[in-house]
């Protein structure tokens, strides 16, 4: 056999416990069953195979399947007699020990299958197992060999194998019936032995005899001996992963189909991770957990997570498991538990210990499937974490650096800004020393990105810590003897002047200095970036700082002339960015000389020259001593001839850095020479180029105007604009925005041109495709003023009736430019001019008020507040009820434009038909649950009350505050807090009206009654200060103060924002009085508080606070007593000399 048929020896069987109380006679019996079952199986296999073997000689007189048939029958024959042997002798064994004979049922038989199934039917509380093919199998005890038998009926062989002759019964007719009969024997009683021989069935889990293969294999087939160091799996050992579920005919265990596992994937097993621990993470709101999860929080989620206790675990695991269950929550936990993880973390940072914190979260930022989410939120437990350890981060900083540092570089700027936060906030933690220590081995690496990244974060470290600190170090680096470590310290300087910008001013000199000679350096590269660093100082410092650039201008200067490639284009960078700086006639000098090698370049082919000199052109055109005559006649000729290409236009930076240069140009020649020369470029036949022009001509004209472009010009650009707009054949609003933007400059002279304009407007209004109509609509909405201009009204009513019959648009993008058209028209033309009128156009605005596409809603809810706005009058109370009912199921639109145009929309139709019943159904909607609904109610509300006067809003406000639930009460306090934020100086006749109300509000339970609550009295506070309210701002004051010691980071900020607007309301000294109290309290929170409240007053008013601090004089050393000659020291008195035991209370002294 080969070794794939090895295989074929492992038997399945299930563990058969023997008990000790069964008799000899019992035990006796079955053991001579199981001879005689033996023998007869021996029996049948010779026979099958000696006609097996008799095939093979007469093959021309019967076929190979008739010979095999045969023999199944024969095996099938021998079984069955087995069976009924076994049958007697277990009555048999019955009748000796008093039990109860099984019974005998009799079951079809599958001749289709290897064997002929034949079994009893078990009692009740009896298990059979039954293998895929039909077969039941049994095990024996104590290591024993299997038995394995087949269903079929006990009626005998007269009945059996006629019936199988007669039909063929596939292997799935067979019922799958009770479970593993090793728990109870043939006898019924448990601990029976099984007798079937298992060498009868040769199905699936049974053993297969060298004597049963020779019957089924062919001649030819040898035994092949097992390779070395192959152990043999137990007979016994999978059986039990081979049972059907019982009663229902179900596949399971191996039996089953499963699915296979992706590669590289691992069981949970493999992790040591229990799925009952994963199903309770799960379930507690923990969710996405991944593989490299699993591996990581392996010691929370493990079967020894719960098993150990606290008294088993040291103190450090304790801590690293605290620390891993915090992390798994603030990772993959609900926004809930993220939030009291986070703060719970930082606040026991100390506790926990830096070996805990950064042994456990280091490692996840390294996790291949880490998401950006997943790492922003790590980013942000590391910055909480260093502000807490400070100097104990000390030992872990190379390792925080190294998870770090590679965000320096991420393509996501907003990793970057991460990434520089952490590194600064490490640095101020740990100091310049530790910085520098654990980043000098990579100054010098022999790989460029170690250096790259080595060099950001040093300049991080600079920008944290200080320029100054960092200039010895960079002096002693770019004196190296190795290249990689000058150009590190280059590349330092560089990133340094990106990140100060104009702050690197006061270290100017000292960097160009450590620049400079490294200009000149034989190593290309070091040269290349000492060129660009020089570039990014005179980038940053601009426009000052020419003085400390003297010392480069000459070796840059002679650098041009003899370098070429990159190298070329870093010095011209540099040269570029000096220029701007110099006084007008150096710069035209200079210009002059440099333009000569930057019009040669003009037309070179790499992307990199081609943008720096784009670049360079554009700096040094805008320098003040350059001519307009010497730009027109020198650089526009080769510079349209040359850039203006359509490769150009094709590569995304190279167009952008072409449209910022010719408008350098534009704005020192003036509009109407880059105008000339674009038009040709505007009727080009490629779109992309044609793209690129108009988005110029937008750039040009808003940047110039259009003072200097003559009749005829203006002519042939608006043609070209309006063939563009028509020819375009992409969904690309420049062209719109371009034709509306020369369109605008040109005001009242662009009305001779108005009806071919508005003759495509409608042409393409009737357009098969959905956003031609749209920008045939947008257009007429962004020229709308300036045709109005052009008294041209009739034109716009006209194009209202076609767009107020084109209402009924399927599309919704041009729906929403539909209505954004008509919005135009309204607010230029007015309401009485409206064609159609207004009485018919807002019946039809209602239903699309229920569209849900944003742009719909939006312009839809535009429209109506310009109505509502200015033509109110013309529509009934009635409908405008029934546009507040529509609007408040847009104040839970996801865009926050529309529920802002939805706020806005509240108040003007109050204002048109009276607050109550639109304050009525505002009021009504704060019982709503969702809570962005309750605040844009709250905030139209507020808007109503701006609009209508507050004395006709706050009377039903403050009657709504008795209603005893807490959304209610809440939306009322944030409904007053929008009022008085926007009614401002009119707070003062209401002050008193809500002092009663908010001081309840500020004895609350709940906490964010309290925190609505003081943002009231913030506002309330700013708007009366300086009318004479002192007294109640004062009485609220007394309320808020309590708030104080606050834990929830939103209920102190409130307060905090409270005691700042009292401290304007009433005076710097009035808070001083309320701070001194707690400023030495023996509590640090307490004192923390308090501090915090004075260095607030400190920093905004320092002057008024001085004349109000305590007298301490009678702290100070009193001068010991002088009594006059003869009358002796007196009586001792008490000492007053100050002591560190010695507290002495004085009244504070006021003076106004």
């Amino acid at each position: 056999m080969s070794s794939s048929d090895e295989d074929m020896e492992v038997t399945r069987t299930t563990a058969v416990h023997v008990p000790t109380t069964l008799a000899a006679a019992s035990a006796a019996a079955a053991a001579a069953a199981k001879d005689t079952a033996a023998a007869a199986v021996a029996a049948a296999e010779a026979t099958a195979g000696a006609s097996v073997r008799a095939a093979g000689k007469a093959k021309e007189t019967r076929s190979y399947a008739l010979v095999l048939q045969e023999a199944k029958l024969a095996r099938a024959d021998a079984q069955i007699r087995a069976r009924v042997a076994e049958i007697e002798r277990a009555q048999a064994a019955a009748e000796i020990t008093g039990s109860t004979p099984p019974s005998v049922e009799p079951t079809a038989a599958t001749p289709s299958t290897s064997s002929v199934a034949s079994s009893a039917e078990p009692p009740q509380g009896r298990s059979r197992k039954r293998t895929r093919w039909g077969a039941r199998t049994e095990a024996a005890s104590g290591g024993q060999e299997t038995v394995a038998g087949t269903a079929a009926s006990a009626a005998g062989d007269d009945a059996v194998a006629p019936a199988a002759k007669r039909r063929k019964v596939s292997r799935w007719d067979v019922a799958s019936d009770g479970e593993d009969e090793a728990k109870t024997g043939p006898g019924g009683k448990a601990g029976a032995k099984a007798t079937q021989p298992a060498s009868a069935a040769g199905g699936v889990g049974s053993t297969w005899t060298d004597a049963q293969l020779d019957a089924l294999l062919p001649q030819g087939f040898a035994i092949v001996e097992p390779p070395a160091g192959y152990v043999e799996q137990h007979p016994g050992a999978l059986a039990t992963s081979r049972t059907r579920a019982p009663g229902s005919g179900a596949v399971s265990g191996e039996d089953a189909y499963v699915m296979p596992a992706a590669e590289g994937t691992v069981s949970l097993e493999a992790y040591g991770v229990q799925p009952g621990m994963v199903a309770d993470a799960e379930r507690s709101g923990v969710h996405s957990l991944k593989p490299d999860d699993y591996e990581y929080f392996a010691p929370i989620l493990g079967k020894d997570a719960e098993a150990e206790d606290a008294s088993s675990l040291s103190t450090d695991e304790q801590k690293e498991r605290k620390v891993l269950r915090l992390l798994l929550k603030i990772k993959n936990g609900l926004p809930s538990q993220r939030k009291v993880a986070l703060r719970t973390i930082t606040d026991k940072a100390n506790e926990l210990g830096a070996s805990a914190l950064f042994g456990q979260i280091l490692p996840l930022f390294l996790a291949p499937s880490l998401e950006d989410a997943e790492r922003h939120l790590l980013v942000k437990v590391v910055d909480r974490v260093l502000y807490k350890l400070k100097s104990a981060v000390r030992p872990f900083v190379h390792k925080i650096l190294v998870v770090i540092e590679p965000m320096l570089v991420d393509e996501d700027p907003y990793a970057r800004v991460e990434g520089r936060e952490v590194i600064s906030n490490l640095a101020k933690a740990a100091g310049l020393t530790s910085m520098v220590a654990n980043m000098r081995q990579d100054i010098d690496h022999a790989d460029h990105v170690v250096r790259d990244v080595t060099a950001r974060a040093f300049a991080v470290v600079g920008v944290a810590l200080g320029v100054p600190l960092l200039i010895p170090l960079l002096e002693a680096v770019v004196a190296s003897q190795t290249w990689q470590a000058r150009h590190t310290g280059v590349k330092i300087v560089q990133q340094l002047a990106i990140l100060q910008g104009v702050g690197i001013l006061p270290h100017l000199q000292s960097l160009v200095a450590i620049v400079a000679p490294q200009v000149t350096d034989v190593k290309p590269s070091v040269s290349n970036m000492a060129a660009n660093a020089l570039a990014a100082l005179a980038e940053a410092s601009a426009p000052y700082g020419i003085d400390a650039f003297d010392p480069v201008v000459e070796p840059l200067w002679e650098g041009i002339k003899i370098h070429s490639g990159r190298t070329l284009a870093a010095f011209l960078k540099a040269i570029g960015f000096i220029i701007p700086l110099m006084e007008p006639a150096h710069a035209n000098h200079y210009t002059r000389e440099v333009m000569v090698v930057l019009v040669k370049h003009f037309s070179t082919v790499l992307d990199d020259m081609k943008l720096v000199v784009l670049k360079v052109v554009e700096q040094v055109i805008g320098a003040d001593g350059v001519p307009a005559d010497y730009v027109t006649a020198e650089v526009l000729p080769e510079f349209f001839a040359h850039m203006w290409v359509r490769r150009n236009a094709l590569d995304a930076r190279c167009a952008r850095q072409l449209e910022d240069t010719t408008v350098a140009l534009a704005v020192k020649v003036g509009g109407a020479p880059i105008l000339t020369r674009l038009i040709e470029y505007i009727r080009d036949d490629s779109e992309p180029f044609r793209r690129t022009a108009v988005l110029t001509v937008t750039k040009v004209v808003e940047a110039c105007g259009v003072a200097d472009v003559d009749v005829r010009l203006e002519e042939r650009v608006l043609d070209a604009l309006v063939l563009a707009f028509q020819d375009q054949s992409t969904q690309d609003v420049v062209f719109l925005r371009g034709l509306a933007a020369f369109v605008n400059a040109l005001g009242v002279r662009v009305k001779p041109y108005l009806q071919p304009i508005f003759t495509a407007v409608k042409w393409r209004l009737n357009n098969a495709m959905p956003h031609v109509r749209e920008y045939a609509a947008d257009l007429v909405a962004a020229i709308a003023p300036v045709v109005i201009e052009c008294d041209e009204e009739v034109r716009l009513a006209r194009m209202a009736v076609v767009f107020y019959e084109n209402l009924g648009e399927e599309f919704p993008e041009v729906l929403g430019s539909i209505l954004g058209a008509l919005s135009a028209i309204v607010s230029v033309i007015g309401m009485t001019k409206m064609t159609p009128p207004i009485r018919d156009l807002l019946p039809r605005l209602t239903p699309i008020l229920r569209n849900r596409h944003e742009k719909v809603q939006e312009n839809c809810i535009r429209l109506v507040g310009r109505i509502a706005d200015r033509g109110a009058r013309f529509v009934s109370g009635r409908e405008w009820m029934r546009i507040c009912f529509d609007l408040l199921d847009l104040l839970k639109a996801t865009r926050k434009s529309t529920r802002a145009a939805a706020v806005s929309t509240f108040g003007f139709i109050a204002k048109a038909i009276g607050p109550q019943d639109v304050l009525a159904t505002l009021l009504a909607n704060l019982k709503v649950q969702e809570r962005q609904n309750r605040v844009c109610t709250t905030v139209a509300i507020a808007i109503v009350a701006e609009a209508c006067s507050p004395f006709t809003v706050l009377p039903s406000l403050m009657n709504e505050y008795r209603v005893p639930e807490i959304n209610v009460q809440n939306g009322v306090l944030k409904a007053l807090s929008f009022m008085f934020q926007y009614i401002g100086e009119m707070a003062k006749d209401y002050i008193y009206a809500v002092a009663p109300l908010l001081q309840d509000a500020l004895m609350d339970k709940d906490p964010v009654h309290r925190q609505t609550a003081a943002t009231v009295v913030q506002h309330l506070a700013l708007g009366v200060y300086g009318l004479s309210c002192e007294d109640a701002v004062l009485h609220l004051l007394n309320y808020v103060w309590p708030n104080i010691l606050e834990t929830s980071p939103h209920v102190i900020n409130a307060v905090m924002d409270a005691i700042m607007a009292s401290r304007l309301a009433l005076g710097a000294p009035r808070i001083l009085m309320y701070t001194l109290q707690g400023l030495f309290h023996p509590a640090r929170k307490v004192r923390s508080a308090y501090w915090r409240v004075y260095n607030d007053a400190y920093v905004a008013n320092p002057d008024a606070l001085v004349p109000f601090y305590p007298d301490l004089t009678p702290l100070a050393p009193q001068p010991k007593p002088i009594f006059p000659p003869g009358c002796g020291e007196g009586p001792a008195l008490p000492s007053v000399t100050a002591g560190p035991d010695l507290y002495v209370r004085s009244e504070m002294e006021y003076f106004l």
